[in-house]
């Protein structure tokens, strides 16, 4: 198991179901783990309060908001960007507003913590890492047929990954980012009751491929976005 004793990871959208699994996979290997959260319901529900840095109410599609944050976060490691949103409406039922939902609490949450984090890792001059979570309708358009708002949120995220990987790799910042399917999640099995849920990847599966690219061990995979489907 790799050891992240006394490193520092912010991981945002911390406090849902797969960063739950995340933080847990995290805080067994020794990180820190500082996260933020919006709503005081998510921070009171949060089962890891005693052994991470909460800290809020932060919105992360506010500059100022996500500086005061990685700024918290001193002696930054890896920063993970889990927090986004889905929304399933054709696309002859979407207005303006549902598409900017969409682009900021997926795309450009991400944007701006990726940058935030490069300033923060750039200071320190040691390397680093960033996962980034884009969805499988990413790599796989025709599957965002319903929800395209939602699926070419998730593709900028992949298109960003792929692009900093580049950016920064002479800084020693490796960048990648997931592509999960349907997540193995007790608000998804009420959704779907009749999927075949063994199929779905479980949470804590999906935190423990984040936690590699995370880690010091990952010392080569940058610009990937790793498909991470179970079996469905």
């Amino acid at each position: 198991m790799t050891d992240y004793h006394g490193r520092v990871i912010v991981v945002t959208g911390g406090t849902g179901a797969l960063g739950r699994a995340v933080v847990e996979a995290l805080l067994a290997r020794g990180a820190a783990c500082v996260v933020p959260y919006l709503a005081p319901a998510e921070a009171a529900a949060f089962p890891f309060k005693d052994r991470a840095m909460l800290l809020g109410p932060v919105d992360l599609a506010n500059e100022g908001d996500v500086a005061r944050l990685y700024d918290a976060a001193g002696g930054l490691w890896a920063s993970i960007h889990l927090a986004g949103g889905f929304a399933m409406t054709a696309i002859a039922a979407t207005a303006k507003l549902d598409i900017m939902k969409m682009v900021e609490m997926n795309f450009l949450s991400c944007h701006l913590c990726c940058a935030a984090a490069v300033r923060a890792l750039r200071r320190q001059g040691r390397g680093g890492r960033i996962v980034n979570v884009a969805a499988r309708p990413a790599l796989e358009p025709r599957l965002a047929a319903g929800m395209a708002a939602y699926g070419a949120s998730k593709a900028a995220v992949a298109a960003l990954t792929e692009a900093l990987a580049e950016e920064v790799a002479a800084d020693g910042i490796l960048v990648n980012a997931v592509a999960p399917s349907t997540i193995d999640t007790p608000a998804n099995r009420t959704a779907m009751p009749k999927a075949r849920h063994e199929l779905w990847p479980k949470a804590e599966e999906i935190a423990a491929t984040i936690a590699f690219l995370a880690s010091p061990e990952n010392r080569v995979t940058r610009g990937a976005v790793v498909p991470v489907y179970g079996r469905s």
